[in-house]
């Protein structure tokens, strides 16, 4: 069960939605750890394609029950009281001797000091009814697990890299029809202790008459800003909230589509985003701060996530600033049905999707 919190203020007493915190035990962690070192001496890597084609099975055999029975119901749960977000607390030790310093950006990363946390991020997902894939518009050229690292050059922007100001929630690429279903998110390190911030459209209860416009295609949701976006380009709309009009689904970035300039709405899409989000700000949650080991499940259709702003690299004590090492975190995707996008995957990859922007594929593949 999601927990709750009884919040008051001098107008209302209101019941806050929270996600799930799961505390891993120490027998736990040691039957992932000794998974995921017998899973690298037997496939090598996390994105071997046996390992990959048999995720399920091996999660199966090799996860703790009581974590699989978790990972089950939160896969299958889409009800009023499923928050779309769980916690693992303490999942792996992490071994930070081996990882060293951390690297100034995520192109330095050596992935192979990672590739045993890759395993564990897999097995979890293999847990769901959902395999990982890849996303050539992640960083063109995909990657079954993205580290992300703070980057002082990217400090400013609204992208993992960035740092300086508040990364607004959103649903990971929101501007793709096939986005993924589900994201792990590994914390590898967060010595300057950020919090990170979730936001549930269960949070709202039942969706109310006022929000059935946000059921319409009438709204912009641009690419990423790290694709290029030709001038003739037909602009590509689409509802903010889908599936059921009660307990409703949700593709939105605050970011791109409320406060990026350049991104003209239109006055009535413009209207129908502000009112929505007036509401959606105030349910944001970011009383969890992540430490090294603990992993956060999303589902990428009920909740958006984020982080607050932070200065890389210095840890504040009792008001004293302390240097430290910069955070990293591992982010893995994993998609339930491979067979409906088809269209948008590699044609010798079914694992690999291709999709540039709400179903149309990049052309030069």
């Amino acid at each position: 069960m999601n927990s709750l919190e009884i919040l008051d203020n001098d107008r209302i007493t209101a019941v806050k939605l929270l996600p799930r915190v799961v505390e891993i035990t120490s027998q736990e962690r040691r039957m992932i750890q000794d998974a995921a070192v017998h899973l690298q001496r037997k496939y090598g890597s996390y994105e071997n394609r046996d390992f990959i084609t048999h995720v399920h099975q091996l999660a199966s055999y090799f996860l703790p029950e009581r974590i699989l029975h978790i990972a089950a119901d939160f896969a299958s749960d889409f009800s009023i009281n499923q928050y779309g977000a769980l916690v693992f607390r303490g999942l792996m030790d992490i071994d930070q001797e081996s990882i060293g310093n951390t690297p100034p950006n995520w192109q330095s990363a050596d992935y192979s000091k990672f590739n045993i946390y890759g395993f564990a991020c897999a097995l979890i997902h293999g847990a769901l009814p959902s395999k990982p894939v890849q996303y050539y518009s992640q960083r063109k050229g995909g990657g079954l697990m993205h580290a992300i690292i703070p980057d002082e050059k990217m400090r400013e922007t609204q992208t993992g890299s960035g740092s300086a100001t508040d990364l607004y929630v959103h649903t990971e690429d929101a501007f793709l029809k096939h986005q993924a279903d589900f994201l792990s998110f590994m914390y590898i390190r967060n010595e300057e202790q950020v919090p990170s911030t979730l936001y549930s459209i269960r949070s709202h209860g039942a969706i109310g008459d006022n929000f059935r416009p946000l059921f319409e295609r009438m709204y912009k949701i641009p690419k990423d800003a790290n694709l290029e976006t030709a001038t003739e380009e037909e602009e590509a709309l689409d509802a903010v909230l889908y599936g059921n009009y009660e307990l409703p689904f949700m593709r939105f970035d605050a970011a791109e589509q409320l406060f990026n300039p350049s991104i003209k709405q239109t006055d009535d899409a413009h209207s129908h985003l502000t009112e929505f989000w007036e509401e959606a700000r105030d349910l944001i949650y970011s009383g969890f701060t992540p430490q090294a080991g603990d992993v956060i499940l999303v589902n990428n259709h009920l909740c958006a996530h984020g982080r607050s702003a932070f200065r890389a690299g210095v840890r504040n004590i009792d008001g004293v600033e302390h240097e430290c090492q910069r955070r990293i975190m591992l982010r893995m995707m994993s998609k339930v049905s491979l067979m409906e996008m088809r269209a948008h995957t590699l044609t010798e990859d079914p694992f690999f999707v291709i999709e540039e922007h709400l179903g149309k594929n990049f052309e030069n593949i």
